[in-house]
């Protein structure tokens, strides 16, 4: 009889957790945002973001994954893609992009440009 009612119990705890996984896997599925969506909440959200050059990004969006494309204006970079050191902007992008709902993964083809008659060369 002791046993009956443990596998009862059992049972009855592996239906609840069952429930609650499903639960979490249609709130997954709810994420899957089509692309042209995405795209517009992104741009959306990198237009309102005060500390992001939104201006001169572009957003590609393919099965969820967003592209950041464009140039960036830094004093020490000195144009180089990735620049050693200098993740500010880099990271704020990502902030901001990867808060949104629907965003599977985030990669950055960013150029990094000195800024106009900035100061002093940067040697090689």
């Amino acid at each position: 009889m002791e046993r009956v009612s443990t596998f009862r119990l059992a049972v009855a705890i592996c239906a609840c957790a069952s429930l609650s996984l499903g639960a979490y896997g249609s709130a997954d599925a709810a994420q899957n945002v089509p692309d042209d969506v995405l795209q517009a909440r992104v741009e959306a959200a990198l237009a309102s973001a005060s500390d992001v050059p939104a201006d001169s990004i572009t957003v590609e969006v393919r099965g969820g994954v967003v592209t950041l494309s464009g140039s960036v204006v830094c004093e020490e970079c000195g144009g180089s893609r990735t620049p050693g050191g200098f993740g500010t902007v880099q990271q704020s992008l990502g902030a901001v992009v990867r808060a949104i709902p629907g965003v599977v993964r985030l990669e950055f083809e960013l150029l990094y440009q000195p800024v106009a008659g900035g100061a002093g060369g940067a040697g090689g």
